[in-house]
């Protein structure tokens, strides 16, 4: 069965109505399961004298402390869940305490309910920690239909690029042969994303200035640029993904594509957990044949972020300098997302 919880905002030391009586049985063996990014189900055992007598549950749900957290929490905000004493399992399930990725701290009491409106309630049980999911494919389905709406009409491009300070082209050169190698995806975006911190790939770039249809000179991330031709990257042989979109409270978006060659490691992960986009018909990134000659276009609106999941030698493209400045304020390595945004969010936990 499933409920919605609402706050219950006392607590013993201040609520006179609240008693303590033996008789009411301590919930144990605490069982977490079913866990999604905003839900899970909770069962528990406890000893059969007057069970009769429960009428609710207590449940202190609380985010785990952690060394970076505020020092300055208000230590009283009431963090207590009533529920109605319903079969167990009972799923728990509400946006605006759950969020995605994230450590918690469960425990519970069993209540009786007086004529009066008081509770009398058991001792606490013990307190069990878990964490909530990420983003599964349906939450990410419904990033993917917000993002589609501001994408803008499709633009030509013609090369995916990537820039980086001397130095990295340098040590790519000197220790690995001279292939760019995937490493694992920051945490920047949405909290809940599945590639975050898991996905290996390598990012790429492939937005286009307006009145040039070439990549701008400027970038937040070094002077020197690997430029490649689109088609070897992304074509037939390729599988696209949505991966997330997201803003760091500003004007323009972001959204995170991921190209993976078909049967690749980087493919099975995505498959499982992202929303796999047509290669040549979608809002985003696309891929077609004209005369002979694959054509590339892309969203207008939107800063693309392409993570490409296998090695790509130097040798398939270019490096050299540009001759824009490094915008630094539109880096987003470990950038976070606006929670607060309505065009970039979903009605289930940041």
């Amino acid at each position: 069965e499933r409920i919605m919880l609402i706050f219950y905002a006392g607590n013993k030391s201040q609520d006179s109505g609240i008693a303590e009586m033996e008789e009411l049985p301590v919930p144990h063996n605490i069982k977490i399961s079913n866990i999604t990014c905003d839900s899970f189900k909770i069962s528990w055992d406890m000893d059969s004298k007057s069970k009769d007598r429960i009428t609710h549950y207590f449940i202190d749900l609380n985010k785990k402390e952690n060394k970076n957290s505020n020092k300055f929490k208000h230590k009283d905000v009431p963090t207590k869940l009533v529920a109605k004493a319903v079969p167990l399992p009972m799923t728990v399930r509400g946006h605006w305490f759950l969020s995605p990725r994230t450590e918690y701290t469960v425990a519970v009491q069993t209540a009786s309910k007086q004529v009066d409106g008081d509770y009398v309630v058991s001792e606490w049980s013990e307190i069990i920690e878990f964490c909530t999911a990420d983003y599964s494919k349906v939450h990410l389905t419904q990033l993917l239909e917000k993002a589609e709406v501001i994408a803008g009409r499709m633009l030509k491009l013609s090369v995916f690029y990537r820039n980086q300070h001397k130095e990295y082209f340098d040590y790519i050169r000197e220790h690995h042969g001279n292939a760019m190698q995937p490493s694992v995806k920051d945490n920047s975006g949405s909290h809940g994303s599945p590639i975050s911190g898991k996905l290996e790939g390598i990012f790429f770039s492939c937005n286009t200035e307006f009145n040039t249809g070439k990549p701008p000179q400027d970038s937040p991330y070094g002077r020197y640029r690997f430029e490649i031709a689109a088609e070897k990257l992304f074509n037939p042989n390729t599988n696209l993904y949505f991966g997330d979109f997201y803003c760091m409270y500003t004007a323009y978006h972001y959204v995170i594509l991921v190209i993976a060659p078909v049967g690749s490691p980087g493919d099975e992960f995505c498959k499982q957990r992202l929303p796999q986009l047509n290669i040549k018909d979608n809002k985003f990134l696309t891929c077609d044949e004209e005369d002979g000659v694959m054509v590339y276009h892309h969203a207008q609106d939107v800063i693309l972020e392409v993570i490409y999941t296998d090695p790509v030698d130097l040798s398939l493209g270019t490096v050299a300098e540009i001759t824009g400045h490094q915008l630094m304020s539109l880096s987003t390595s470990n950038a976070k997302k606006d929670p607060s945004c309505k065009t970039c969010n979903i009605s289930v936990g940041r």
